[in-house]
């Protein structure tokens, strides 16, 4: 299957998810709030609720990827095992003597044990042997050599595609930075995706996948906020517009306030021309407008700015439409607010027109399937805790392209 995306509706081929595991038990109210959780999730509910998630996307066809399966077999390269080791013992909090120790037990596992560790992480009571130094004794017995990673399971943020290029992100919460260097091994080792070009990678300017969405071929909106910086949006725009794969980049200022930590918790797409939208946002959002610089010398990729603009205007400009129907989370402000704060604006588009979408965000779904949308429900009362809904928990790495009949994917990889 060629890996490649240039819209957030195109017929969905395949996509990554993490089924949620170990590291979501590993969460307690004295942690939650450092590894980025509003609750402690019943994990086996979440994990059914994952697998109903998962099977509404086998059942029409769509190929689910774990990314679990994949950072397993990801390891048995030892150039990938090297890499993931080394990122871990570079926590500057280990100290010499604790990561010699820590060193051997990851040296001592198979692909599959060093995946769980990397993942679930390493409590202080199963390093094995008998660690000494400074920093062990003085951390306390309930806390992580090496932390887990409960985010894991909104695998959107750590990578995104944009035609056949991955953008392997930055994430700007310390919390979640070991995701990228899973996202980016795999990427760079695991076979099936031998070759990607990378347009974006770890360690640049903050952006997270949450605010990237792709409004049509050529066409990107790159929310700015709590996670994406300006400073980040501006790389990514720079990078899609030099190397061909967008003409227009969007830049989207989004509060900085938990309930819009995202672009993509405020606004999906669910048709070509049809986005869901917070209402109490949808027009009050401005966008710049960033685009090649004509004026600029030549073999110099320089942008040009404007705007701001209405986000709905500048967006049905650059995607050359009339104008961009919305659809609303809600009418009344309450229930708008409640459904927003529950994922209602997080839908995942399987085809123009065909969503996933949270069951319980009842008033939300009945507006898209009056809109003409056919809605998808699934369990979403455990999985949510984390705040983030279908949109954050899958990363697709293949979609049908809407690009013009006889417009080759550019850069589309087998």
């Amino acid at each position: 299957m060629a890996h490649y995306v240039d819209s957030e509706v195109g017929r969905l081929g395949a996509v990554l998810l993490h089924r949620p595991g170990p590291e979501l038990a590993r969460l307690t109210p004295r942690n939650n709030d450092t590894l980025l959780f509003d609750g402690i999730p019943w994990v086996a509910r979440a994990q059914q609720e994952h697998d109903g998630f998962a099977t509404a996307l086998t059942d029409r066809g769509v190929e689910v990827l774990y990314v679990h399966h994949l950072l397993t077999e990801t390891l048995a390269a030892p150039a990938a095992r090297e890499e993931l080791t080394g990122a871990v013992l570079a926590d500057v909090r280990l100290g010499d003597s604790l990561r010699r120790r820590v060193a051997d037990h990851l040296a001592g596992l198979d692909p599959a044990g060093l995946a769980e560790v990397l993942i679930a992480g390493l409590a202080h009571e199963e390093l094995r042997g008998r660690p000494t130094g400074l920093v062990y004794r003085l951390m306390d017995r309930h806390d992580f050599v090496i932390d887990p990673l409960p985010n894991l399971l909104f695998t959107r943020d750590s990578s995104t595609w944009i035609r056949g290029n991955a953008a392997v992100t930055s994430l700007a919460m310390p919390a979640r930075r070991r995701e990228t260097t899973i996202t980016h091994a795999i990427y760079r080792h695991h076979p099936r995706f031998a070759g990607t070009p990378l347009v974006y990678e770890p360690g640049l300017e903050h952006v997270e996948g949450g605010d990237v969405l792709l409004l049509a071929p050529g066409t990107i909106a790159v929310g700015v906020g709590e996670r994406t910086t300006p400073a980040g949006a501006e790389r990514l725009a720079r990078r899609v517009i030099s190397g061909g794969l967008a003409e227009t980049v969007l830049v989207v200022p989004v509060a900085q306030r938990r309930a819009t930590m995202h672009l993509d918790t405020v606004c999906t797409m669910v048709d070509v021309d049809a986005v869901l939208m917070y209402p109490n946002m949808a027009h009050d959002l401005l966008a710049y407008t960033v685009t090649a610089d004509g004026e600029a010398a030549p073999g110099v990729a320089e942008l040009a700015v404007s705007g701001p603009e209405p986000f709905l205007r500048a967006a049905a400009d650059a995607m050359g439409i009339d104008r961009l129907r919305v659809i609303d989370t809600g009418l009344d402000p309450v229930t708008a607010e409640r459904e927003q704060w529950d994922d209602g604006n997080n839908t995942l588009a399987i085809a123009p027109r065909l969503c996933v979408a949270y069951e319980r965000n009842a008033e939300t779904n009945g507006h898209l399937e009056r809109a003409g949308i056919e809605v998808i429900q699934i369990a979403g009362s455990e999985l949510g805790s984390g705040r983030g809904g279908p949109r954050c928990m899958s990363c697709p790495v293949a979609r049908a392209p809407l690009a013009p009949t006889g417009d080759e994917p550019p850069s589309a990889q087998g």
